[in-house]
């Protein structure tokens, strides 16, 4: 490799911060990444991570199978509050999993050279967050079984659409497709870095697969530009996903009558609320897997600057959503959306509520400072309240506004049972153990985008790169 590839100090126009370290060629790039997967091995230090996880993992089916024989009376929802933690888990789950379409979509089609390092792992961390978000509509059903019931179909009952008025049924198409489409935008990204994979991997086994999935690419011009073409594609499809999905999950609590839920700004609070926990969740993964694995080199202090950056904007965006939401509540002359607000700031619930302010609202502050931006476990920390408290958001949104409505006399309590915990946790174990095994057995940065970063690239990597 000539010199002229070598780099140096590849630099942001609005920033002094690099998105990639100095001294890396188009060879040392691809070697680093890949060795994490075929030279590096089975660590003892993932066997353990990777053991816990499907530890946790075991303990989520193991609720399953005892909601499936005895019923969803296990769980904690009662004719008050008849979403609980079904619902809250589902509309938490699908918000983490927005971060990654935006990362790799939204900031593609805006030319941020820096999502290059964290796009694949975000577009892993959407796949697996999806996963989870699923299964608690199905087990929300109650007769999971009769699933397929939500799809179009031809049946001899001569119903074959289901009914298109429920939100349930919006929620299936939504998630489905931000389902597939997410799926096929993170495989075709994968596929030079499989070629590269392929030609590098010792074993017979592994060149076959990765042979086989890599489809062929030999990185020649024409598979260069039909992989960009489908590529732009697919993020500008991707795009308006981002907001459509989490529009339409707010359309479950928008619709209805019910106080707290009845209001006009709720999708782009959803919307808001999705990007600031999706992003809150890619730090929290990000910045241990970076220190782990040695990648600072790769997930430079900009790209955490980058990342704290955004997640003070949203976080201050759900801030003023929050404000308009007690404004509202208050300026409707309405009693019941007046009591709605009494209710979440001094109901029996308060404490859930000054938890979510203290963890969404006065916790990101604290990014204002260039330093704590740049400052890995501060970003953590700061991540992991985030995370905190947009769980517990979704909680006093569904909870606090069903315990209490019009009459008095159908007031209730709701309180999460062992069963509901133990699913909650185990989906988390899941969602590990998917993350365990995507960085064991795939380049969790892609290669070829790293290598469009340095001095010299003409916007594809060398005709020969995936063989380097």
């Amino acid at each position: 490799m000539s010199e002229s590839n070598t780099f140096e100090h590849s630099q942001s126009p609005t920033s002094r911060l690099p998105v990639i370290g100095p001294g890396h060629t188009y060879a040392s790039i691809n070697e680093k990444i890949s060795a994490i997967v075929l030279l590096r091995g089975t660590t003892f230090g993932w066997l353990v991570g990777f053991g816990i996880a499907f530890m946790i993992f075991m303990m989520m089916l193991g609720s399953i199978s005892y909601l499936l024989y005895k019923g969803v009376g296990v769980w904690g929802i009662n004719n008050r509050v008849g979403w609980g933690f079904d619902i809250i888990n589902f509309v938490w789950w699908i918000g983490i999993g927005h971060a990654g379409t935006l990362i790799s979509a939204i900031l593609l089609l805006l030319h941020q050279k820096w999502r290059t390092s964290i796009n694949r792992f975000a577009e892993a961390m959407t796949l697996f967050a999806v996963a989870c978000a699923a299964l608690f509509p199905v087990l929300h059903l109650g007769r999971p079984w009769y699933a397929y019931f939500l799809f179009p179909y031809p049946n001899t009952m001569g119903m074959y659409f289901p009914q298109f008025r429920s939100p349930l049924e919006w929620d299936v198409f939504a998630v489905s497709t931000y389902a597939s489409v997410s799926l096929v935008f993170w495989y075709v990204g994968l596929i030079p870095d499989l070629a590269t994979m392929r030609d590098r991997a010792r074993s017979w086994f592994a060149k076959t697969v990765y042979g086989f999935f890599s489809l062929g690419w030999r990185g020649s011009a024409r598979h260069w530009h039909r992989y960009e073409s489908i590529y732009l594609l697919l993020a500008g499809l991707s795009t308006p996903l981002v907001l459509s999905v989490h529009t339409i999950v707010s359309f479950d609590f928008a619709v209805s009558i019910i106080p707290g839920w009845h209001a006009t700004f709720f999708p782009p609070y959803f919307v808001a609320g999705a990007i600031y926990a999706g992003f809150a969740m890619v730090l929290t993964l990000a910045i241990p897997v970076r220190w782990v694995y040695g990648l600072e080199d790769f997930i430079t202090d900009k790209h955490l600057e980058n990342m704290g950056l955004i997640t003070l904007v949203t976080g201050n965006m759900v801030g003023y959503a929050y404000i308009m939401e007690l404004f509202y509540g208050w300026y409707s002359a309405n009693e019941y959306e007046q009591f709605m607000v009494h209710n979440r700031v001094f109901g029996p619930y308060w404490a859930l509520y000054v938890g979510l302010i203290v963890c969404n609202i006065i916790a990101p502050q604290f990014l204002w400072s260039k330093r704590i931006r740049r400052n890995a476990w501060w970003l953590f920390a700061i991540s992991m309240f985030v995370s905190v408290g947009m769980w517990l958001e979704r909680y006093v949104i569904i909870v606090v506004s069903l315990h209490r409505t019009f009459l008095p006399s159908g007031w209730g309590t709701y309180a999460g049972t062992f069963w509901d915990w133990t699913l909650y946790i185990g989906t988390m174990g899941f969602f590990l153990t998917l993350l365990f095994l995507f960085i064991r057995l795939l380049p969790m940065i892609s290669m070829s985008e790293m290598q469009m970063l340095l001095p010299g690239a003409t916007g594809v990597p060398e005709k020969g790169a995936a063989k380097s």
